[in-house]
């Protein structure tokens, strides 16, 4: 699944690009967010900071609050550190068996059967897509650039190319700005789970993303949706059928959609999210250091 050290990595890359400054490796990034997670939970015990503070620190305290066990998760990188970062779709977990004599209490059963954090397991290519979302006080997040692939990509140099592809060359928008970097979150999806769908319908809202191409007087057509974009929206299945049909460039009427043959395919994402604030709390404490 993608990582929030994937989406330092694709903020770095674009900073770096619109600043002119060579980037951080995707090697280096995972080292340094370990240390920060580990210097950030040293610092919120020691000062007592609470999320929100006005303070220096409130940056990291707040991160630290955002995602849970980071300093599980630096561990476990640490535990490895000539592994990427990236995790599996599913990791297993055993349960142990304690040892003591006597009679278990609930407690102390419920304690001995914990497992250990679970090791994350390298990932060394993924197709993936990266997107750039920008913030207005009036209407939220708005789509900045969302460009991918669903051929393989080594994960770093896919991540560094799809970051500023997607930010510097998806024809719908603008390219983006450095002056726009503050207001930026990115989120990257590593996609999994390829299958052909049996039909138009066969896919779960929430669950799949979907892909699509059909011909339609003698032209092909295709297009895509990640598997965020209909629950987001609040489409049911046939309106993000539908609607992906309109990306794809189909105008033909919209009651006579079924009549088209689609081949669908049906994939899952597993994405990570970061705001550029939380980039930019990382990237001072580098500086920093």
């Amino acid at each position: 699944m993608a990582t929030v050290e994937h989406c330092l990595y694709c903020f770095e890359a674009l900073a770096s690009h619109l600043e002119n400054r060579k980037a951080m490796t995707l090697v280096e990034v995972e080292k340094s967010w370990s240390e920060y997670v580990a210097a950030t939970d040293a610092d919120a015990e020691l000062e007592g900071d609470e999320p929100g503070a006005a303070d220096p620190g409130a940056g990291r305290n707040k991160l630290a609050k955002r995602l849970p066990a980071l300093h599980r998760l630096a561990a476990s990188s640490s535990s490895s550190s000539s592994s990427p970062s990236s995790v599996s779709s599913t990791t297993s977990l055993q349960q142990q068996q304690g040892g003591g004599s006597g009679v278990s209490t609930p407690a102390t059963s419920i304690s001995s059967m914990t497992p250990p954090p679970p090791r994350r397991q390298p990932i060394t290519e993924s197709p993936l897509f990266v997107t750039w979302n920008a913030m207005s006080a009036r209407h939220g997040y708005n789509l900045r650039g969302c460009i991918g692939t669903f051929e393989p990509q080594d994960i770093e140099e896919g991540l560094s190319s799809y970051a500023l592809t997607s930010a510097l060359h998806d024809t719908r928008f603008s390219p983006i700005s450095a002056r726009e970097l503050p207001s930026l979150e990115v989120a990257v999806t590593l996609l999994t789970d390829f299958e052909d769908a049996d039909d138009a319908m066969d896919w779960e809202l929430g669950k799949h993303g979907l892909r699509i191409s059909f011909y339609y007087h003698g032209r092909r057509y295709g297009a895509t949706y990640l598997p965020d974009v209909a629950p987001e929206q609040g489409w049911t299945k046939e309106e993000t059928v539908v609607s992906l049909m309109r990306k794809a460039g189909w105008m033909g009427r919209k009651d006579k959609w079924q009549d088209i043959d689609l081949k669908v395919v049906r994939y899952q994402g597993k994405k990570e999210d970061l705001e550029y604030a939380e980039y930019k709390a990382w990237r001072d404490w580098v500086e920093e250091k």
